[in-house]
């Protein structure tokens, strides 16, 4: 490559909502410009191992920390690697894939802010943090739909899983540069992906857009859906982004506006105007629409991606 990639991390519990933010980035700068990877597939064991072992797929120790740590190095330097794969179907291992990587590079997966190497060679680093219980109805819907368990069984799952997803997933918190929490806006509508809010905090590790002149904590024109604040997190002090997903699209353009206008060519990537995948979802009866909370995601994680690549 005659420029080194960007790497991007994306990190969180299982079915967190990392494989849709990592899909819905490589649509923002086309899927030819996209290399995404999993750390998961770096498990030491299969499925019938882990069962008859009593360990979790969590744990550090089912995991080639050390490999995950080469092959990042590896693609910083803009350099391939033979990745392994994970089949989650079949909980076997599949043959691995050779990987090239290209402009920007996504990684994503349960452990990828586990040791210093490894974060150290991330560009941006994102941490995935729903309420614990739209994570569950997401996982028994993911695993239900996709990978042929029950409902009993996931939740199972869930249970056993919880003391690892402690001590291991969630300290990695405290790594990253943004954290992500979509929830709803109320107990009732739970379980309807088309209308979660988002709350982005925003630490002081990366310069972010400088949004204060047109979003402040006492008001803004914008109206009440699209918030900026202060507040602590993990005791140290934070920005704090909120959308609503009630926001409407002309609030939703003034804050793309802005970060249009703080990095070149953003636009081209990433507009709303130009790119109509950005923050599509698809509600359980099959129908396709438009999530704002989650394109201006999307359009912040691409901002700080792009501004690497600018410089």
């Amino acid at each position: 490559m005659t420029e080194r990639p960007i790497i991007l991390g994306i990190v969180g519990d299982s079915a967190a909502g990392k494989t849709t933010l990592t899909r819905g980035l490589a649509q923002v700068f086309g899927k030819e410009n996209v290399t995404a990877i999993c750390t998961d597939d770096y498990h030491r064991y299969d499925r019938q191992q882990r069962a008859e072992m009593g360990i979790s797929a969590l744990h550090p120790d089912c995991n080639y920390l050390d490999i995950i740590e080469q092959h990042l190095d590896l693609l910083s330097q803009g350099k391939s690697i033979l990745k392994p794969i994970y089949n989650h179907s079949t909980g076997k291992f599949d043959p691995p894939e050779y990987i090239e990587p290209r402009k920007y590079v996504i990684v994503e997966g349960l452990l990828g802010y586990s040791t210093r190497k490894m974060r150290e060679s991330y560009d941006i680093k994102v941490y995935l943090a729903p309420p614990e219980s739209l994570r569950s109805f997401w996982k028994i819907k993911r695993d239900t739909r996709k990978r042929g368990y029950t409902d009993e069984q996931v939740l199972e799952q869930l249970k056993k899983r919880e003391p690892d997803s402690e001590a291991y997933i969630r300290p990695q918190r405290k790594w990253a540069d943004v954290i992500v929490s979509f929830y709803p806006p109320d107990k009732e509508s739970e379980a309807n992906n088309l209308l979660l809010n988002v709350k982005l905090i925003l630490r002081p590790t990366i310069p972010h857009p400088n949004l204060t002149h047109i979003l402040n904590a006492e008001g803004n024109h914008l109206g009440s859906a699209i918030r900026l604040g202060l507040d602590r997190d993990m005791g140290k002090p934070v920005d704090i982004l909120a959308i609503d997903g009630h926001a409407t699209e002309e609030q939703v353009r003034e804050l793309e506006k802005t970060f249009c206008n703080e990095v070149p060519f953003l636009g081209q990537f990433c507009s709303l105007d130009g790119n109509k995948e950005i923050g599509t979802v698809v509600g359980t009866t099959g129908e396709s629409l438009r999530s704002y909370p989650l394109a201006l995601t999307q359009l912040l994680v691409a901002y700080h991606m792009l501004k690497d690549r600018v410089g």
